[in-house]
């Protein structure tokens, strides 16, 4: 969610032309790029809770980008919020 953030502001200030550009210097695939701006789609309260998870010091993240590329593509965030919470409980975040 973070790094959605940061490529917002960078291409927001003209620190980077595009989505392209961001790719090339992180050395990913524009595809990736799309996956982590989608994020930015997210209702702002599940982005900040995301943002306020606990680091993880040891293992895998709880949950990951992948885990919510079907929540960032649902439009209405009245049902984000519903498949936030189900992700939630599966994952025990």
């Amino acid at each position: 969610m973070a790094l959605a953030i940061r490529f917002e502001r960078l291409l927001a200030d003209g620190s980077v032309t595009d989505q392209a550009e961001l790719a090339r210097l992180g050395h990913v695939t524009r595809a990736r790029v799309t996956q982590i701006m989608n994020l930015l789609h997210l209702a702002p309260d599940i982005q900040e809770a995301l943002l306020s998870l606990e680091p993880v010091s040891e293992g895998r993240d709880p949950i990951t980008e992948r885990d919510l590329r079907p929540i960032a593509s649902q439009i209405e965030w009245a049902e984000q919020r519903v498949m936030w919470t189900q992700a939630r409980s599966r994952i025990s975040v």
